[in-house]
């Protein structure tokens, strides 16, 4: 997930004007056909090309400076992935072809990359051999040197510091006065139980979901969206698959992660996945008053009012180690809630992790203990935590034939098309329908 500035004047571009765009960011190259692409909705518009020697591109245009700033860090950290290291890889990685900047943004264009994306229920119920593919992708990021993600400047953080974010988070969004209070006492709950918070960091992808996964003939062919990755908790890598609520999948996944790793994974892995799949409908919320998204702010309210009405009812998947303190009446639920979660109306946030709303909860430090031995996720889910949000919505493909005359947009000259060249041709997010240009 990305920062939480604010950003208001989202820029919203269809499948062809992207085209026109990636004739700009790569010379010599022509578009002939052009389909939608799924991707975070909030964030990017993307389309699959297909240009006039068979090959496939991939377009990714940011809404918002929030979301270029991350696809810029993508291509740095795409840069630092060395020929060496993507060997050891069992997957392929995007290449940049090229770069345009249009005003403050920009939009960039990736090499063919083999496979398709599928839903999580195409996931879930594919063969067997397809959760251990997921299982191994998983290890091996996770595994990767962690000199990768400080050598490239990016995030790292302890246990304890990723439990202080998580914390500072939570006080942010308590201050919107929209989270169920049953929810919050829930969070809180779990973010202050010491002992599930200890776990190895490790290099993590920190966006990872079905629509970053491409598979071809059960295997996991390519992993996409490097915008966020960071040293941090490899559970939030997991929380899709949770959210999924397919137990023996989830198992199978974890088997053959465990299997694959080199550390051996925490026994909290997966109660700290599910939080993350829980919470992460409130960093949704937040995201949506940032962004002025009246859509995405009812939407998000909706799935936090049926979670906690699920929860209610069956229980939902044990998130903390220690049981939740009963509480005596409906009123109290909200006793251990920030006093700012009882004024009305939802104030907009911004800024990002560090909030100057003073924290509601108090943070007591994880002790060092080394990590102890996996073990099953407790009993099977009952309550149903949806889907992850950002990636929840995905709108339907349509295939627009390109105009041969289509007119390119002007790049700014100051950025040239990026230093890399074109990846060889093994490198496509998802199969496209090839519609013949109209003839001038």
């Amino acid at each position: 997930m990305g920062g939480q500035a604010i950003y208001r004047g989202t820029v919203r571009r269809k499948p062809i004007e992207l085209a026109a765009i990636a004739t700009a960011a790569v010379p010599g190259l022509t578009p002939t056909a052009v389909s939608s692409a799924p991707d975070d909705p909030a964030d990017f518009d993307s389309a699959l090309l297909l240009d006039s020697e068979g090959k496939r591109w991939r377009v990714r245009s940011p809404r918002h400076a929030e979301a270029s700033a991350r696809l810029e860090t993508e291509f740095l950290v795409l840069r630092a992935f060395a020929p060496a290291v993507r060997a050891e890889l069992p997957f392929l990685m995007p290449t940049v072809a090229g770069s345009v900047r249009l005003g403050t943004l920009t939009t960039f264009v990736y090499s063919h990359l083999s496979g398709t994306t599928r839903s999580v229920e195409e996931l879930t119920s594919g063969p067997a051999g397809l959760a251990r593919e997921i299982g191994s992708a998983l290890a091996a990021v996770h595994d990767l040197p962690r000199s990768l993600v400080s050598n490239a400047d990016l995030p790292s953080y302890t246990p304890n510091e990723f439990r202080q974010r998580r914390l500072n988070e939570l006080d942010q969004a308590a201050t919107t006065g929209k989270i169920p209070a049953a929810l919050l006492r829930r969070w809180e709950h779990a973010m202050e139980d010491v002992s599930l918070w200890r776990f190895n960091p490790c290099v993590v992808h920190g966006d990872l979901h079905e629509d970053n996964l491409l598979v071809e003939a059960g295997r996991v062919t390519a992993v996409t969206g490097w915008t966020d990755l960071r040293i941090g908790d490899p559970a939030d890598d997991f929380a899709w698959l949770v959210a999924s609520n397919e137990q023996d999948f989830i198992d199978a996944v974890l088997k053959a992660y465990t299997s694959s790793r080199r550390d051996v994974p925490d026994q909290h892995l997966l109660r700290r996945s599910a939080l993350s799949a829980e919470f992460a409908l409130a960093q949704y919320l937040v995201k949506g008053l940032a962004a002025g998204d009246q859509d995405m702010v009812r939407e998000a309210e909706d799935m936090l009012e049926s979670l906690a009405g699920d929860i209610a009812e069956y229980g939902g998947r044990p998130i903390s180690v220690e049981p939740l303190p009963a509480t005596g009446s409906p009123d109290e639920a909200g006793t251990s809630v920030p006093a700012s979660t009882t004024g009305s109306g939802a104030a907009p946030v911004s800024g990002g992790g560090s909030s100057a709303v003073t924290p509601a909860v108090t943070v007591v430090p994880v002790p060092a203990q080394p990590a102890a031995p996996a073990q099953p996720s407790a009993s099977p889910v009952q309550a149903a935590v949806p889907v992850h949000p950002a990636v929840s919505i995905q709108p339907a493909v349509h295939v627009t034939p390109i105009p041969v005359e289509q007119t390119e947009p002007t790049a700014d000259p100051a950025v040239p098309g990026n230093a890399e060249t074109k990846g060889p041709d093994d490198t496509s997010t998802a199969a496209i329908s090839i519609v013949n240009a109209k003839q001038g």
